[in-house]
């Protein structure tokens, strides 16, 4: 029953669900929504009852001793109940599921960091060495190093980082861990059911397991209104004069496809570390 209740979200318009966790996130807004509904016809019995019941041909005189009835007390005593079984219930577990249950790192997950900024999203891989290189403020440049990442630091060699996408394994967890450079941010993935924001000067855990490869999320949403838009990444904080412009996109892969993925970037550095024309000295 309570299942069955839950799939009302099939119904409201959501955004294709793509994640592990997305189901009982998109459950709590159907019972919420039935709640909801519940009340507003409830209400609405009620409101009209009242307009009938005390209309003034009924009552050409004034009553000053008022209702008597403690139903309508009750109805708010049990209207409190059911929403605090939704608050205690479901949502205080549902929150602490997806933002404060941290889970530990493995050789299963992926960790990226996402370094947001006015107006893009800077993405860092750490490589086949599984750890991030340091990044300095200093070595920040917008045109050919975004996150002031150290190639000479130890771990930082085989790093890999892209501007506005990012690639991951399907039905693998992901730890992304976020930050601003600028102003706060808001990190939304919608079929993810995802969205965080990104704080200057912290770094804060998102995590998320896709379901869903970007091929098979194509072939679902064919004839809907984003048909041929894949996974987006988008701003949900207005960021300044650009917010609209903040949008990256995401790939998420089989595994394989991942794997190979990441073996063309590595290449691409290897050619890049091999385009060592030396110094103007030389010349």
């Amino acid at each position: 029953m309570i299942e069955f209740l839950g799939k009302l979200s099939n119904h409201l318009g959501f955004p294709v669900m793509s994640s592990s966790h997305g189901q009982e996130i998109d459950y709590m807004n159907g019972w919420v929504h039935w709640l909801m509904l519940i009340l507003f016809v409830g209400w609405g019995i009620f409101f009209m009852y009242t307009l009938i019941r005390f209309r003034s041909g009924a009552n050409p005189k004034a009553n000053y001793k008022g209702v008597t009835s403690h139903i309508n007390q009750y109805a708010e005593y049990g209207v409190i109940l059911i929403e605090a079984i939704l608050l205690i219930g479901f949502a205080y577990p549902i929150w602490a599921k997806v933002k404060t249950s941290v889970p530990s790192v493995d050789n299963n997950t992926i960790e990226v960091r996402v370094v947001s900024q006015q107006f893009a999203w800077n993405i860092h891989y750490p490589g086949a060495d599984g750890k991030f290189g340091d990044t300095s403020a200093e070595l920040v440049d917008e045109e050919t190093n975004p996150i002031g990442l150290d190639r000479n630091s130890p771990n930082a060699k085989d790093d890999i980082t892209t501007i506005n996408q990012l690639h991951l394994p399907v039905n693998k967890q992901a730890m992304i861990y976020l930050s601003s450079k600028d102003v706060i941010h808001s990190f939304s993935l919608p079929e993810m059911r995802v969205k965080q924001d990104a704080i200057p000067g912290m770094t804060i855990p998102v995590f998320f397991t896709p379901t869903m490869t970007s091929e098979e999320f194509l072939n679902v949403i064919k004839g809907t209104a984003r048909e041929g838009m894949g996974y987006e990444i988008s701003c949900a904080q207005l960021c300044g004069n650009s917010h609209y412009r903040m949008r990256g996109y995401m790939t998420i892969h089989e595994s394989n496809g991942y794997e190979n993925w990441l073996a063309e970037q590595a290449e691409e550095l290897l050619e890049e570390e091999g385009d060592d024309w030396g110094d103007d000295d030389d010349w």
